[in-house]
């Protein structure tokens, strides 16, 4: 082969790897250096619905029937306008078991307090206690619509309507700031974008990932 082929050869290869990455869509970005990011996005997870995926099979204290849970802080995200950092460079001690059992009541478990910190909580430049305290703050600000409190029973819904349910109990957010997901043909999470300062602001590209299920599950309350 003559080297003009071959270098036209490595070129179409390369284009190709390339475009596989573009496709593949933005990655995390790993080991960070801690609060180096532009917003944040807050994860609001239908606990009956994990409870049933993954929970129930893991014995998980979150979904003892003694609890009544609706929708559950998943975390509270650093987040880039394209991608996110995860598992950053931090001096920040760790929180104790005490810091994460605070706040298993709107967690589940200090077990996803701890994960939260370890892989979004660390990016974010704060303490381990200002980081939960944050959190906390995130997930006080939002109302959840009162009438997904109250599920007392299967429903099959289009996933619109949790969105609209939630811009209706918040009418200081927007259409392009929520977005709903969906797992294993269920409402899975409400995600919530939030400026640094925990004001509704809209969702990057690659949040912004509506769930188009016209008939998804949401578990009722248990």
């Amino acid at each position: 082969m003559q080297p003009r082929t071959v270098r036209a050869a490595l070129a179409l290869v390369l284009a190709a790897v390339l475009a596989a990455g573009l496709a593949a869509g933005p990655a995390a970005a790993e080991g960070e250096r801690a609060g180096d990011f532009d917003y944040y996005v807050m994860a609001l997870s239908w606990s009956s619905g994990w409870c049933l995926r993954e929970g129930d099979a893991r014995g998980a204290d979150q979904c003892h029937p003694r609890h009544d849970y609706s929708f559950t802080l998943h975390g509270l995200w650093p987040q880039d306008e394209v991608g996110w950092p995860s598992w950053c460079r931090t001096g920040a001690a760790d929180p104790g078991r005490a810091q994460t059992a605070a706040m298993a009541d709107i967690m589940g478990s200090p077990g996803l307090a701890w994960h939260q910190w370890q892989k979004h909580g660390r990016c974010s430049g704060l303490t381990a206690q200002g980081y939960f305290d944050l959190s906390r703050r995130a997930y006080q600000s939002v109302t959840i619509p009162p009438v997904l409190t109250r599920v007392d029973r299967d429903l099959t819904l289009p996933a619109r309507v949790i969105e609209e349910a939630f811009l209706e109990a918040n009418p200081d957010m927007q259409a392009t700031g929520v977005t709903v997901t969906c797992e294993a043909g269920m409402i899975e999470e409400v995600r919530i974008c939030l400026t640094r300062d925990l004001d509704p602001r809209p969702c990057g590209p690659d949040v912004a990932r509506d769930c188009r299920m016209p008939d998804a599950l949401l578990p009722a309350v248990r």
